[in-house]
């Protein structure tokens, strides 16, 4: 076997907003600098941090990969180390997953105000795909959706040659919260986001931030200078779940984040999605407490409801803002109920009351690239 530097130009990096050398790897992380510069909270930084969307590219004829990497995984309090997994594609087809048992974890304590994350060390680890075709294919290894990763080297057969794979797919850009992060996708290649574009032929950035999809200006502002073909936003639960802004707010939060990416990106598809089915928020506002194995709501009296907002009360606001938007002009945004997606019928998935099992995900996926090659949708593919 011989090493390949990660910081040569053998492979591709998809799917990541920066990807930059550290020490002798390479780390990816999926907002910049000057985004997480705004906001002090210490689990969007762990999040940004994941890899999720993320893959590296290259073509080979190796019959063998290896790679050494630092993976920080996930601990919830009350709860165990997320699974940390490796998805290999050999020429679009999953060849092999590897899950990492071990590993450096970061502990979000829920129980503290605001949230505690508290690092663990723990040690570098190989990863081994073997049985290769041993010709010239595309290799593409999806990175932990669960976990920061380090890619601290590579090596391939002894004689074997490789190059970037190049992504030559439209790209698209989506924000979602938790759902759209995909902690419990059996693997990295299967979030929804993830099944919906290697079935549409579109090249993912994920921004599927798990509890931190709150709408922040410096997303929008990323969206808006991001080289991207399409924009989906997938908002509301996390402003529901945890109580971030009532009624008043939102709505003209919601033009604030659309003007900041139409204002920059006139002419690109935009998507606005509305909260998935979440039977505990339906028509009950947050804020959401954490209890394993799943949630709660916490009760508040009548006379604190004025405003607050549901998923019911913010389906019907998004289509109306987008009604209003698409007649003042924008004839490149669109809305799609989350309900379409995943409703009433499928609240079996949701394996904590909140959050869909990996059959869910697969199944929301597979709703999305439906819809998105239909009449209404984005008219992708034949």
């Amino acid at each position: 076997m011989r090493e390949v530097s990660c910081t040569s130009d053998v492979f591709r990096v998809a799917g990541a907003v920066e990807a930059c050398a550290h020490g002798s790897g390479l780390r990816v992380r999926r907002l910049p600098d000057w985004a997480l510069a705004r906001t002090p909270d210490p689990v969007l930084h762990l999040m940004s941090g994941m890899s999720a969307g993320v893959r590296l590219g290259l073509v080979s004829d190796t019959g063998r990969m290896e790679l050494d990497v630092t993976a920080t995984g996930v601990r919830y309090s009350g709860g165990v180390r997320r699974p940390v997994t490796f998805d290999l594609l050999v020429d679009g087809v999953l060849h092999g997953r590897r899950a990492l048992a071990e590993g450096p974890t970061a502990c979000i304590d829920y129980e503290t105000a605001p949230p505690k994350v508290i690092l663990q060390p723990g040690a570098m680890e190989t990863l081994v795909f073997d049985d290769l075709p041993g010709r010239p294919a595309t290799l593409e290894l999806w990175l932990p959706q669960a976990a920061a990763v380090e890619v601290r080297a590579l090596r391939i057969d002894d004689g074997a040659s490789a190059a970037p794979h190049p992504d030559l797919q439209p790209v698209w850009a989506h924000y979602g919260s938790s759902i759209s992060h995909g902690m419990d996708a059996d693997g990295p290649s299967e979030t929804w986001p993830a099944v919906a574009a290697r079935s549409l032929g579109l090249s993912l950035v994920s921004l599927g931030f798990a509890a931190q999809c709150q709408m922040d200006g410096f997303v929008a502002r990323l969206l808006s200078r991001l080289p991207c073909d399409r924009i989906s936003l997938k908002l509301g639960v996390n402003l529901v779940n945890q109580d971030v802004m009532r009624e008043r707010a939102f709505i003209p939060a919601v033009h604030a984040f659309l003007d900041t990416v139409r204002d920059a990106r006139p002419d690109v598809p935009i998507l606005v999605i509305s909260p998935l089915i979440c039977p505990m928020h339906e028509t009950t506002p947050g804020p959401t407490l954490r209890v394993p194995p799943g949630y709660r709501t916490v009760p508040r009296p009548d006379e604190l409801a004025f405003g607050a907002l549901t998923n019911t009360r913010i389906r019907g606001l998004l289509r109306d803002i987008v009604t209003a938007r698409q007649a003042a002009g924008d004839a490149a945004l669109q809305y799609l109920d989350g309900l379409d997606l995943l409703g009433w019928a499928d609240a079996h998935v949701l394996h904590d009351g909140l959050h869909p099992n990996a059959d869910g995900l697969r199944l929301i996926g597979q709703r999305f690239a439906s819809w998105a090659q239909g009449p209404s949708g984005w008219h992708l593919g034949p």
